[in-house]
């Protein structure tokens, strides 16, 4: 587990804020190795924010994303955060708090304002 970014600290993992964004639902774990594949389903809301090595947080643990297409998304989960998060236990069905990548967030809110004003960079 990674300890709490502090200003002045070197940044080696992602943001994360701890602020929920909503729930959504794994479809199913696969063995992969010592890790288990993950793959959530998508809600339309989630899905504006995902992308192949972008990150998201399930349930206050941050993760890259594997693979995303229309209807879902997959991570890896090691053994280590298999053991210590309540993620190793999960069954397909169980549902999980989702904290999209803020860097995505922002980035919508800001391309959403540059259209409504009519933006066009010149």
């Amino acid at each position: 587990m990674e300890r709490a970014l502090r200003v002045g600290d070197e940044l080696g993992g992602h943001f994360v804020t701890g602020h929920v964004d909503g729930m959504l639902c794994l479809k199913k774990s696969l063995n992969a190795g010592s890790s288990v594949e993950m793959t959530f389903n998508i809600k339309a809301w989630a899905r504006p924010y995902l992308a192949a090595k972008g990150s998201i947080a399930l349930d206050g643990v941050s993760f890259t994303v594997n693979k995303v297409d229309e209807t879902s998304f997959s991570i890896n989960v090691i053994p280590h955060t298999q053991q210590v998060t309540t993620l190793g236990k999960l069954r397909a069905g169980a549902m999980v708090n989702v904290e999209v990548d803020m860097l995505a967030r922002y980035l919508e809110v800001a391309y959403g304002t540059m259209n409504r004003v009519g933006f066009n960079g010149k």
